[in-house]
């Protein structure tokens, strides 16, 4: 990534999607994706989020066992602790963010009645240049959203994010 920085630009409708999902997944984690595009900005690079795309959390079904950083190897962690998305709907967002000219460009999750800052396990399996935006929900309440990227040394970063207002979408009697 070199001398480029990266930042993410949202909207509120977007945050509160966000938000919103993880409440509604309290006491598990909650996870999705972030569609849209990247866009050179003044030597920086944009990524700007076209539409939020939640997902199911799948881990309780699709990993049984635990991890190597975990200090209980006896100790079961589930969609409280950790989050997996379908590889179904990755295929299915890909195909729809191909569809309106975007991609992928981040993943967001929730940290329930934890800080919004990324564990061990969200640096081993993060991609570099995605977008990790991450919501605290403390007592089934959203607080906290940051979004982090990995650096060239594999560590998060916080990455900065410009939040707006929702863009009016362009209709015939918007456009006269």
């Amino acid at each position: 990534m070199g001398s480029t920085s990266f930042m993410l630009s949202l909207d509120n409708d977007q945050i509160h999607q966000i938000k919103t999902h993880a409440q509604q997944c309290y006491p598990q984690e909650c996870c999705g994706l972030l569609l849209g595009g990247l866009h050179p900005s003044l030597g920086d690079l944009q990524k700007t989020v076209d539409a939020v795309y939640p997902t199911d959390n799948v881990w309780d079904t699709a990993v049984s066992a635990p991890l190597a950083e975990d200090s209980h190897p006896k100790q079961t962690l589930t969609s409280a602790r950790r989050y997996t998305i379908a590889p179904t709907d990755l295929i299915a967002a890909q195909k729809y963010a191909r569809t309106q000219g975007w991609d992928i460009i981040g993943v967001y999750h929730s940290h329930p009645d934890q800080e919004a800052v990324p564990s061990e396990c969200d640096r081993t399996w993060a991609w570099l240049q995605y977008s990790y935006v991450i919501v605290a929900v403390n007592q089934g309440i959203s607080q906290d959203v940051c979004s982090w990227i990995l650096n060239d040394q594999q560590q998060f970063q916080p990455e900065a994010m410009i939040v707006s207002a929702p863009m009016a979408a362009s209709t015939l009697e918007t456009d006269v």
